[in-house]
């Protein structure tokens, strides 16, 4: 099976409509990572079905009708674009910040942005505890996304800083994610946040335990937080 057939197939599956204008876009940047992952460590997921799936699909599962359009959404630990730019490509009226510590991963990403034509998105070179303390990113995001980061309790740290009063911070999570929830929920109320909800979802043909954890920012975040870079991970709320 192809990328192009994957995605509609499993997509519909997962009741996911794409225009000719995003297939398009999503081939593109299928393309491209793949050629960019021969030199550079993008992905160890190459196949692709499991990249229509695990990568674009699983993106797109953060996407929630209400509240995405026309907002400005940060992408914390980007990586190779996951799950900002397939959020960008679904949703062309959202307003994205691609932010990842790593300066030839932002290349990569600036080069899909031109290549795809995408606008209203760019890419950040900043750690998530040094942006937190930046007044050019600090609560200026309706929206903060992360997918296979840090555990809640920390990756708490490093994005709720980053929200908007009343803005949400979207935590992608595998199986582990009820004990992490657990262990976090210290964090996330220090922080300022309230989790609204927690919810299983499925990606076509597996069944891996992956949820989609939405906090709301209800109160101001201390001052003190993030703490300096490193310290969120050693020592956890």
């Amino acid at each position: 099976m192809t990328f192009l057939e994957a995605l509609i197939s499993k997509g519909k599956e997962a009741g996911l409509v794409f225009t000719e204008k995003q297939l398009e876009q999503f081939s593109l940047y299928f393309d491209l990572l793949i050629e960019t992952n021969k030199v550079m460590n993008l992905t160890a997921i190459t196949e692709p079905e499991e990249v229509a799936v695990k990568h674009i699909i699983d993106s797109l599962l953060a996407y929630d009708e209400k509240i995405f359009p026309g907002k400005l959404l940060a992408d914390v630990g980007t990586g190779a674009g996951f799950p900002g730019i397939p959020l960008k490509i679904y949703c062309p009226e959202l307003k994205v910040v691609l932010l990842d510590s790593l300066a030839k991963r932002l290349k990569f990403l600036q080069t899909v942005i031109e290549r795809l034509g995408l606008e209203d998105i760019s890419c950040v070179h900043l750690r998530a505890e040094d942006a937190g303390q930046n007044k050019d990113h600090r609560e200026k995001y309706d929206l903060v996304t992360a997918r296979a980061v840090a555990r809640l309790s920390v990756l708490s740290e490093y994005c709720l800083p980053l929200v908007k009063q009343g803005g949400y911070f979207i935590a992608m999570k595998g199986s582990k994610f009820k004990e992490e929830i657990t262990e976090g929920l210290t964090a996330v109320s220090i922080l300022g946040g309230e989790i609204v909800s927690a919810e299983e979802v499925k990606l076509p043909g597996l069944d891996d335990g992956r949820a989609i954890i939405k906090i709301r920012r209800i109160k101001r975040t201390p001052a003190k937080y993030p703490r300096k870079a490193g310290l969120p991970e050693k020592q956890p709320l």
